[in-house]
């Protein structure tokens, strides 16, 4: 933005119009974007205890901030309230279609039932375990800066392994890549339940206490 303020000019005066009207639009949507996101931040400051405590331990997750794991909250309420992650991942539409055909059993595209703007955060969490399994950088800085069990930190390690692992594998057998960060997208909402179900036993346990 700057690189274009400075050295972008035209002689005619419609598109100098024109390229201040752009920059404006660009400006005006980083800061409502700023806008929404502290919107969000005082609500979950104002949420239960027991919510702000899952919001920050699915932080401990490699491509999961404050605005996801916000969002997956508010999206599906409690996670520990479905019996398995195969229920979660029914729920938000991230298990394959079957068609049975006699012994024969085929699988397609997911069913896309449920929550598509829980899906769509989940599967742009996913992109990030394309990469080698580390704790560095954001992720190193959030797990240090939240108050986060080992139990949390634990799981999300395993989570960068297991999908990891996952992704080389299913690149290696010639599937598409939108088709493999799916499948890790459906993977990574099992890790999510699994720290949401311990956080959330281990809050109740504080507060019988």
């Amino acid at each position: 933005m700057n690189w274009i303020k400075v050295h972008v000019r035209f002689q005619q005066p419609a598109l100098e119009a024109t390229l201040a009207d752009y920059l404006h639009e660009v400006e005006h949507a980083a800061e409502r974007i700023v806008r929404l996101e502290q919107s969000i931040e005082e609500a979950v400051l104002q949420a239960a205890p027991q919510v702000r405590a899952v919001i920050e331990a699915l932080q401990a997750l490699r491509g999961v901030a404050h605005i996801t794991a916000a969002t997956v909250v508010a999206e599906v309420g409690s996670l520990a309230r479905f019996e398995s992650p195969r229920q979660l991942m029914g729920y938000c539409g991230l298990v394959p279609r079957e068609y049975s055909s006699g012994n024969r059993t085929y699988r397609g595209a997911i069913t896309k039932t449920g929550n598509a703007h829980l899906r769509r955060v989940l599967v742009e969490s996913a992109w990030a375990y394309r990469h080698r399994p580390a704790v560095n950088g954001r992720l190193l800085k959030r797990q240090r800066s939240l108050p986060l069990s080992e139990a949390a930190k634990q799981i999300a390690w395993r989570a960068q392994q297991r999908l990891y692992k996952r992704y080389t594998a299913l690149m290696a057998r010639g599937k598409h890549k939108h088709q493999v960060i799916t499948a890790l997208a459906r993977e990574l909402l099992g890790f999510l339940w699994a720290i949401a179900v311990q956080t959330e036993a281990q809050f109740k346990t504080r507060k019988a206490a």
